[in-house]
């Protein structure tokens, strides 16, 4: 049986229709990226996806029919490893915890961070778009090694 390879998955929100030169930088190679909501502009969504395979929910910004598209929670699969994505934590439907859910990736708060609850990680990339207060502007990068093995890193994007 052939080796797994290793995938790398670019985590980002709030970008609130601002796509640093610093962001698609980060991202570039990634093998997947997942968009967790606060978007503003369906142009957003175009250049990411010219990067790699894009999945993207509607975050509390995200108006109008292309918004409307897009679901408030949805899953993504990798390398075996499944992703559940919602911009607001509080619209988290189900228990990850209980099914086959490893990662969850949320937004909205512009706060990076990162914990694991009942065997589940749960990573906020932070806000790559507009500074808000003091907080970072930051993206994460979620990596799948070769034996499902999960990190994540969070990125500073401009200083």
């Amino acid at each position: 049986m052939p080796a797994r390879r290793t995938f790398r998955v670019g985590l980002v929100s709030d970008t609130h229709n601002l796509v640093r030169p610093e962001l698609l930088h980060f991202l570039a190679g990634c093998d997947a990226i997942v968009h967790a909501g606060d978007i503003c502009d369906r142009s957003v969504l175009d250049v990411l996806a010219a990067i790699a395979p894009l999945t993207a929910v509607r975050g509390n910004n995200d108006y109008g029919a292309w918004a409307e598209a897009l679901p408030v929670q949805t899953t993504l699969e990798v390398g075996g490893v499944k992703i559940a994505i919602v911009h607001e934590l509080r619209d988290l439907t189900g228990d990850p915890a209980v099914g086959d859910i490893a990662v969850v990736v949320s937004g909205h708060s512009h706060k990076p961070s990162l914990e694991t609850r009942d065997g589940v990680l749960y990573v906020n990339p932070g806000s790559a778009g507009p500074r808000r207060f003091r907080l970072p502007v930051a993206a994460a990068m979620l990596t799948i090694g070769k034996s499902g093995e999960l990190s994540v890193e969070h990125s500073r994007l401009v200083g």
